[in-house]
């Protein structure tokens, strides 16, 4: 447990890692806190794309948490960043207004409507789902070559009462209907935490990335090659690590643990 004394950038998940809902768990603040009074710096990494940074930057308020917008990277920042190496005449925008509003502000040619031109479907976490957005996003992948890609694989996003579906979820939807599968961006993908270090400047061996689904958070760490720790405050279970191959470099119960290990 040495190793982990030694990090000074550590990347968060949020939903499930920092809180749940409106519930902001025990040892946070304190943790976060701390990690300012050593001289560290903590980023907020999320595959939630249904809403903008700047719903983030309330929400945290709200629970206590001063943040700016540069405390976060989020998978929409990722798929923007994705599709400006493209070169799409027209991308139907698959989520929120929120996540419509991001790919239109960053110049990107976005509609929400069925239409001529189409050449890429992006799909998002969609908490405003109709059963108008599943026909389109079928249609275009029944008869029509577009580009299919998804702002992040996760299965379920947790709540309160248990869990909602999420990105990966709607992604499953498609498959069943059309056969195919988009192209993942978020994580576990490495892209973000490789945009955390050039925006902060630590190495690889400084950064610690926190989460609680293996198949993202534990993923993105490992494949972008620093250390992980697994905690239990949200979707993944040892059950779930007992029969993964993604191996974190730490497992916790929660981020109090993490806190009481690293002081």
């Amino acid at each position: 447990m040495s190793e982990i004394k030694q990090k000074k950038l550590f990347l968060l998940d949020m939903d499930g890692t920092i809180y749940l809902d409106d519930n902001l768990f025990d040892g946070t603040l304190d943790f976060l806190d701390y990690v300012k009074s050593v001289g560290g710096r903590y980023l907020f990494l999320t595959n939630n794309s249904s809403k903008g940074i700047d719903k983030y930057v309330e929400k945290l308020k709200r629970l206590g948490i001063e943040a700016e917008a540069d405390d976060f990277l989020t998978s929409t920042d990722a798929t923007i960043a994705y599709l400006k190496g493209k070169n799409h005449k027209k991308i139907y925008a698959f989520g929120t207004e929120s996540f419509r509003r991001q790919l239109a502000d960053a110049g990107l040619p976005v509609t929400d409507r069925l239409e001529d031109g189409i050449d890429c479907l992006c799909l998002s976490n969609d908490q405003e789902l109709t059963f108008k957005k599943l026909e389109d996003a079928s249609i275009l992948l029944l008869k029509h070559e577009v580009e299919y890609i998804a702002t992040n694989p996760d299965w379920v996003c947790p709540t309160w009462y248990g869990s909602v579906p999420d990105c990966g979820s709607f992604a499953e939807m498609l498959w069943r209907v059309s056969g195919k599968r988009p192209k993942f961006i978020g994580k576990p993908e490495p892209d973000m935490v490789y945009s955390a270090l050039e925006r902060t400047g630590y190495n690889k061996g400084e950064a610690l990335m926190i989460g609680d689904r293996l198949y993202t958070d534990i993923a993105c760490g490992v494949n972008a090659g620093i250390s992980t720790a697994f905690v239990l405050s949200g979707e993944g279970t040892m059950a779930d690590l007992e029969a993964s191959d993604k191996r974190p470099t730490f497992v916790f119960d929660n981020i109090r643990e993490i806190l009481n290990t690293i002081k």
